[in-house]
Order: C-alpha cells, then sequence, then structure tokens
C-alpha cells in the first residue's frame, strides 16, 4: 500500500491550481453560454409576448373591468366607475334580446359552418383529382377570402337590395316576384347566412385540400383493385382519415363565425328588428349604438361570447386527447 502510493505521481500545488482554474473556467464559459442562449430566446419571443399581451391580454382585462363596473360616458372618461359585481350580467339575462340574440347566433353560426364545411369538402375532392385548368379554378374560388370583408359585405348588399338589386332583376326575368332580402324578417337572417357562407368556403377548400394531400395514393389503389366505388372510398378512407383536419376547420370556423359582427351590421345592422341581431351586434349596439352608451352590458355580452368560444375549445381538446389515445 506504501509502495503503490509512493509510486503515483505527486501533481504539484500550482499544477492542481491550474486545473482547477481551467475547470472553474469552463464551468464559467458553459454558463455564460447558457445564458446568452436564453437570453436569445427570449430577444425572439419577446416581439410576440409584447402583442399579445397588448393586444389580447389587455384588452381582455379591459373588457372584464367594464362588465364588473358601472360605467357611463363621464365614469368612462374619468375612470372613475362604481364596482357593480354580476349586476351587467343579471341585466343582459333578464333583457328580452338576450335569447332571440342567442338564437340568432347559434343559427347563425351552426348553418354557416355546416354549409361552409360541406361544400368545401366537396370542392377539395373534385379538385383533388389533376385536370386541366385545376390550379385557375382553385385560385378563382379563393377570391372570396380575399378581398376585404367590407367590400364583399358591401357587394352582397347591393346585389340583395330590394329595388334595385341584380338578384331581384333576374327573379322578374323569370316571372318571379322580388323578395325584400334585407327588410323582411323572415328573410334577413337567411341573407347574411348565405354572404357567410360565400366568404367562408374558400378557407375550408384551402385546408382540407392539404389534407387530402397527406392521404397516400396507394390506398385508393387498393380499394378500387378490391371493387371499392367512389363513395365507398370517400366513406371508408378520404372522411376518416381527414378527422383531425375536419375537427380543426370545424373549431377554427366556429370560433370565427361566432364573432362576425362587420357583415351583419353592414348588410342589415341587425335588422328589421332584431331578426338579425346576434350576440355581438347586440354587444356594439349597446356600447356604441345610442346616445347613452351601456358599456358594462355591452362589455358583458362580449364576455359571453368569449366564455361560449371558450367552451367549445376545451371540448375540442378534449375530443383530440380521446383520440389519441
Amino acid at each position: 500500500m506504501t509502495l503503490a502510493r509512493a509510486d503515483r505521481p505527486q501533481r504539484s500545488p500550482a499544477a492542481s491550481r491550474a486545473t482547477a482554474t481551467a475547470t472553474a473556467a469552463d464551468a464559467g464559459d458553459a454558463r455564460r453560454r447558457r445564458l446568452r442562449g436564453r437570453l436569445t430566446s427570449w430577444a425572439f419571443v419577446a416581439p410576440l409576448i409584447v402583442y399579445l399581451a397588448a393586444f389580447y391580454l389587455y384588452p381582455l382585462y379591459r373588457n372584464l373591468d367594464l362588465s364588473l363596473h358601472h360605467y357611463t360616458v363621464r365614469s368612462f372618461v374619468d375612470g372613475d366607475a362604481p364596482f357593480s359585481g354580476l349586476d351587467n350580467f343579471r341585466q343582459v339575462l333578464d333583457d328580452p334580446t338576450f335569447w332571440p340574440a342567442l338564437r340568432n347566433t347559434m343559427v347563425f353560426t351552426l348553418v354557416s359552418i355546416a354549409l361552409q364545411y360541406g361544400a368545401g369538402l366537396g370542392l377539395a375532392v373534385f379538385f383533388n383529382r389533376r385536370f386541366r385548368l385545376s390550379g385557375l379554378l382553385r385560385a378563382l374560388f379563393l377570391i372570396p377570402w380575399l378581398l376585404p370583408l367590407i367590400v364583399s359585405s358591401s357587394t352582397w348588399a347591393w346585389m340583395l337590395n330590394s329595388e334595385s338589386g341584380v338578384v331581384n332583376y333576374g327573379l322578374h326575368l323569370i316571372g318571379v316576384a322580388p323578395v325584400d332580402w334585407l327588410t323582411s324578417p323572415g328573410w334577413a337572417l337567411n341573407s347574411v347566412i348565405l354572404a357567410n357562407i360565400w366568404i367562408g368556403i374558400p378557407f375550408n377548400l384551402v385546408i382540407l385540400h392539404s389534407g387530402l394531400q397527406n392521404i397516400p395514393g396507394e390506398l385508393y389503389e387498393a380499394a378500387a383493385l378490391d371493387g371499392a366505388g367512389a363513395w365507398q372510398q370517400f366513406r371508408r378512407i378520404t372522411f376518416p382519415l381527414l378527422r383531425p383536419v375536419s375537427a380543426i376547420v370545424l373549431l377554427l370556423g366556429f370560433v370565427y363565425t361566432l364573432k362576425v359582427f362587420d357583415l351583419i351590421w353592414i348588410m342589415t345592422k341587425g335588422g328589421p328588428g332584431d331578426s338579425s341581431n346576434t350576440l355581438a351586434t347586440w354587444s356594439y349596439r349597446l356600447g356604441f349604438g345610442s346616445l347613452l352608451p351601456q358599456f358594462g352590458p355591452g362589455a358583458a355580452v362580449g364576455n359571453i361570447l368569449i366564455l361560449i368560444a371558450l367552451v367549445f375549445g376545451l371540448l375540442y381538446i378534449r375530443v383530440q386527447r380521446r383520440q389519441e389515445a
């Protein structure tokens, strides 16, 4: 034991100190590299955080603050509004306008996304078969999505005008009586739904067509060899494999359609009466549509819209987790 220890090379104190210094320097360099990496990561993420805080978190906070206080025009400027708790929400729920507006919102949303999805899926399957000019025709279908919404809304309002609209003129040519598309309580909601469907079809077409591109063609070839027809291939291959993409399309369509305001406001302003009034247009009416604005109830209606969208978002996440499991 003594001889073994004697045979070992003895390191001088200076060498030991040099080794310790080098190890500490390496550790310090590693810490500085990690710190620089974190700072670089935060530098890239910081603009997004600032954007989300300025345009999402702060407006959400202000909307919640408005719905929990009794704001008038004066207190809105001064910022001295008494706390009212849930009184604004009670006022909204007790208002006779609430349930018709909620019903119109659900009808407008569900009918729009159902027909947008159906038409978009049909067009996506059609354009999935390569043929001459398919790219050009698909690009033309994107025009409603690329146009500014105010342009599309104004165009539909002109087309459906009772007196000078091109639609009623076409009906006149075939001997059909003109229809009060935008001024009749029975037709106003249907008219804005029709316009919204036309605007939303291209979005469904683009996303679903992209999903179809990821389905292997070998599956269709094998199904054709087994004698499966076009409908059986769609039912057994296309639709099941498109389910994840379809879920995303329907969720995004629901959230977007739920808050549609400008289309309805430009075409009918929620009228005549409340026949095409939705929660989005009613919220605007309460907050800005009169000389005595009701900021608190208007914000409360907006928060109800956010809550509905949040519930459907959580349902979507739960369904996705079940599918993955």
